[in-house]
């Protein structure tokens, strides 16, 4: 893993190669199957792994592999097979120290681990990129092809999609509610807490039901933000106060649903006494506010400036 915050980087010794369905592990005899996906598909995926897994690899089969054949994952095993025996062979003629593998271009990991069956798109301005990624798509999921557009327009890509603005909106420690309601995310060494407020929603009816339906649209806009700008670790949620146990849970339910849609792995472990809903998600890489700002030497992050005591 990469270095995040006062963390170091993070090596291990076991090699994986990973593919469009596949990822492969020379030297071991593990056989998994992404839990993100449904037991039967789990199942199904297991039988084919069992009969395609080569003796002295182990094999983790991706979510990517939903709904995939077994000669599509034949191929994508090959593949990698094929790819560790060039490796093997280039250590034997290789001096220390040398580079013996790297891993793709971003643009082909990002098509390889992020194109899936609910990508409606894929847009790219530059053409030597695009090319790079249609030979990709055509030799690995010639499927997909249909989806790929080399964009020609006239105005930056990323003014003509909105995409400036929606960083800037991840960046912003407020985020407001349909109903008038707002989240205030702050960030801190040990973990993330997000606080939901009704703002000037007041309902029409009893509080309860104003309450409700804030928490809910609160729910599906908090596991929006931990997905857009990549919030991982320890998060605590302080949804508003709700008198109903029925109201609790409906609302602990509404947020995993809406959480089942992030390809990170999670884990929400409910309402605590005090009405916070504590999860986890994992850390894979830095969120989208390391990645765009630095600490303030000034106030050194706290956001505040010291008074002069002696003063």
């Amino acid at each position: 893993k990469d270095p995040m915050g006062s963390k170091g980087a993070r090596l291990s010794a076991e090699i994986s190669l990973a593919g469009r369905y596949v990822v492969l592990v020379p030297d071991t005899e593990t056989l998994g199957v992404s839990r993100r996906l449904p037991d039967d598909e789990r199942t199904r995926l297991r039988e084919i792994g069992q009969r395609l897994r080569p003796g002295g690899y182990g094999l983790i089969i991706r979510t990517a592999a939903k709904g995939v054949g077994e000669p599509e994952l034949a191929d994508d095993i090959e593949r990698l097979v094929e790819t560790w025996h060039d490796i093997s062979e280039k250590a034997k003629d290789s001096q220390p120290p040398s580079l013996i593998y790297a891993e793709p271009e971003l643009v082909l990991r990002a098509v390889r681990d992020l194109l899936t069956d609910d990508v409606e798109r894929v847009i790219i301005d530059d053409e030597d990129v695009y090319r790079q990624v249609r030979d990709y798509v055509v030799n690995v999921t010639p499927s997909l092809m249909e989806r790929m557009e080399h964009y020609q327009g006239h105005e930056p890509l990323f003014d003509e999609y909105h995409v400036n603005e929606q960083i800037r909106k991840g960046l912003e420690r407020r985020v407001g509610l349909p109903s008038g309601g707002h989240l205030v995310i702050d960030r801190t060494e040990a973990m993330t807490i997000i606080d939901v407020n009704t703002g000037r929603f007041v309902g029409k009816s009893n509080l309860e039901e104003t309450v409700v339906k804030t928490n809910l649209e609160a729910a599906n806009e908090v596991a929006k933000q931990l997905r857009l700008r990549d919030i991982g670790g320890i998060i605590v949620i302080d949804f508003i106060d709700m008198l109903l146990e029925r109201n609790r849970e409906e609302l602990v339910r509404e947020f995993r649903a809406a959480l089942a849609r992030d390809k990170t792995r999670t884990q929400v472990y409910g309402v605590s006494e005090l009405g916070l809903v504590q999860m986890t998600r994992k850390r894979v890489s830095e969120g989208l506010l390391e990645a765009f700002s630095e600490v303030c030497p000034q106030c050194e992050g706290r956001g505040i400036i010291l008074m002069d005591v002696e003063a």
